[in-house]
């Protein structure tokens, strides 16, 4: 239920499969030549285009035909994040170029992306990437009120009559969260870890990685400042789980707790050990209990965040109860 979508190509190189490592080359835009750079721009400005207009037929025209299979699954992506970019205006942000063409099977694939001098390096890792030459352009939707983020990744196609990029995968995801960036939450976050109220800081932490990070695949010194600043969080709950919670004579097991942005809020998503009751109103009182005694044990959660989602665990089987504002859990 993660309002993140993703498919085509990039879906195919998140699978595990057994495949040999490699490194191969990265070029950044402002070290790729002029004709290079001039044509990703103009290949990624019209299908970022296409992404805000919903145009189908102007993203299938340039897709790439061993993707054509995958195609009803990045309709849907369009279809799915045209909420994140309501309203906004499609740019570049930035592009990389990449070059796997050693080889001969598909291999897990890094690619590290410098810049001139060396001083920043964004690492690109992809598994089971076939031998080719890729691209990958980022884009926003400048605007939107949810500022929607743009990744396409492109393919080159020598098959054709007419050599060229194609379009192997996109996502689409949500850049802000209540008129603010992942920035600002990472701004937040600090401070709550600062004034000692780490889970609250923890989330915010998850959240803004969430609204910072365009793909999966994709790691950069920012993101690996954030994710050790989160690590060094004490007391929070990196490894609290599985989490006992009271509630009166009862106590509850809590198996995670993640950021749930489904409904385009800070919501956190609470996965308990369920009793298994099939009653609606039984299970949604039971949900609440759950959610009460969270927020009793940990109020800072209750103050920072929108609201919470309930998911009953039964056999290995998870289910959505519920999902309710804080003002509406006692």
């Amino acid at each position: 239920m993660r309002a993140r979508w993703m498919t085509g190509l990039m879906a195919v190189l998140l699978v595990s499969v057994p495949a040999v490592s490699r490194a191969a080359n990265c070029t950044t835009q402002a070290e790729m030549t002029a004709q290079d750079r001039n044509v990703l721009a103009g290949v990624g400005q019209r299908l970022a285009d296409a992404v805000l207009q919903e145009n189908y037929g102007a993203l299938q025209a340039q897709l790439l035909p061993e993707m054509e299979q995958e195609w009803s699954g990045m309709q849907a992506a369009v279809q799915g994040g045209a909420a994140f970019v309501a309203g906004g205006q499609a740019q570049i942000q930035e592009m990389y170029l990449m070059d796997a063409m050693g080889g001969t099977a598909p291999a897990d694939t890094q690619f590290f992306c410098s810049n001139a001098s060396g001083s920043l390096t964004v690492t690109l890792t992809m598994r089971a990437l076939p031998p080719g030459k890729y691209a990958l352009v980022l884009a926003n939707a400048a605007g939107a009120k949810l500022a929607g983020r743009i990744a396409l990744i492109l393919v080159w196609d020598a098959t054709g009559t007419t050599p060229g990029w194609k379009l192997g995968g996109l996502t689409v995801r949500q850049g802000a969260i209540g008129g603010h960036d992942g920035v600002w939450y990472w701004t937040k976050a600090r401070a709550l870890a600062a004034s000692g109220t780490p889970w609250a800081a923890y989330y915010d932490y998850e959240l803004a990685r969430a609204l910072l990070l365009p793909v999966d695949f994709l790691s950069s010194p920012n993101l690996e400042k954030l994710n050790h600043e989160q690590s060094g969080i004490q007391a929070g709950p990196a490894n609290a789980f599985p989490l006992q919670v009271q509630d009166g004579a009862r106590t509850w097991r809590i198996d995670s707790i993640h950021v749930d942005t489904s409904l385009r809020e800070a919501d956190l998503g609470v996965t308990f050990e369920s009793l298994g009751l099939t009653d609606p109103a039984a299970a949604r009182t039971e949900a609440m209990s759950v959610l009460s005694a969270l927020l009793k044990a940990h109020p800072d959660l209750r103050a920072n965040f929108h609201g919470l989602w309930a998911y009953g665990s039964r056999d290995a089987k998870t289910t959505p109860v519920m999902e309710l504002p804080m003002a509406q859990i006692p």
